[in-house]
């Protein structure tokens, strides 16, 4: 009764996939988050009779043969690359990226990790972080008497102070560049890691090389459609649902086979 092993799969395949739906509608207001698509691929099949196989005589060949599959098996959980809204916050270190890239930051192992929220911080002696206190690549730290500072879609920063009329350039932000961004590893806290299916990181200023520009004082949101995570969230409960059904009726009819005498 292979219906048993083959409903199996479909129900342990809506269940990753509604997992995958709730983190997308648990991420709903994460800053830069990009939704997660689950993708599957039917498993291997079983011939039973080969297509082209001679039954008679004078060469005589099926046209079709007996293929029965066993199911089907994830293959990815992709991200499904897209621009979020901007969301003004009139912050002074929030940048959004508009465009293509990712801010890199040095995580305290001194491994370079890359993300694209920009919700910056500045720490006690001054130095632009992120919101878990990881420096921003390069290091820019901004002096104690600066009345305030401002941020160029090219990404240089420059510092005002109440003694002098022309600002202070205290460096320039980067941004990264891959050639396969969905092949970047997730770690969590809006990370993501170098991968070998990502390659190499390209470090550019923003607005060359086909990198995207910041825009200081706004936050880019979440990418993830409410509606559709919802509709795809009932196609799934379905998919399940009939997949259970499948498993009950192979079960009867296991009943029913050892009953016969």
């Amino acid at each position: 009764m292979r219906a048993l092993a083959i409903a199996a799969t479909g129900m342990s395949a809506q269940q990753m996939r509604v997992e995958t739906i709730s983190n997308n509608l648990a991420n709903m207001n994460t800053t830069g988050y990009n939704a997660r698509r689950a993708e599957f691929a039917d498993l291997h099949y079983q011939q039973q009779t080969r297509a082209g196989t001679i039954v008679s005589s004078d060469g005589t060949a099926l046209p079709t043969g007996v293929q029965l599959g066993l199911g089907v098996r994830p293959t990815a959980v992709t991200v499904q690359l897209a621009q979020g809204s901007l969301a003004e916050t009139g912050g002074d270190l929030d940048l959004a990226i508009e465009g293509a890239g990712y801010l890199e930051v040095t995580l305290p192992s001194g491994v370079s990790a890359y993300t694209r929220d920009g919700g910056l911080h500045r720490s006690a002696e001054g130095l632009i972080v992120t919101s878990d206190g990881y420096p921003v690549v390069p290091d820019i730290t901004i002096p104690d008497d600066a009345r305030s500072i401002s941020i160029n879609a090219e990404g240089e920063v420059y510092a005002y102070f109440s003694d002098r009329v022309e600002p202070e350039v205290l460096g320039q932000f980067t941004l990264a560049g891959f050639s396969n961004p969905k092949g970047l590893e997730a770690i969590g806290s809006n990370l993501f890691l170098e991968s070998a299916a990502s390659g190499q990181a390209n470090i550019s200023v923003p607005g060359e090389d086909g990198i995207g520009t910041l825009r200081q004082g706004y936050l880019e949101s979440s990418s993830v459609d409410a509606v559709r995570e919802v509709t795809e969230l009932i196609e799934a409960q379905r998919g399940y649902e009939l997949n259970a059904k499948v498993l009950t009726a192979a079960d009867q009819m296991l009943s029913a086979t050892s009953q016969v005498r």
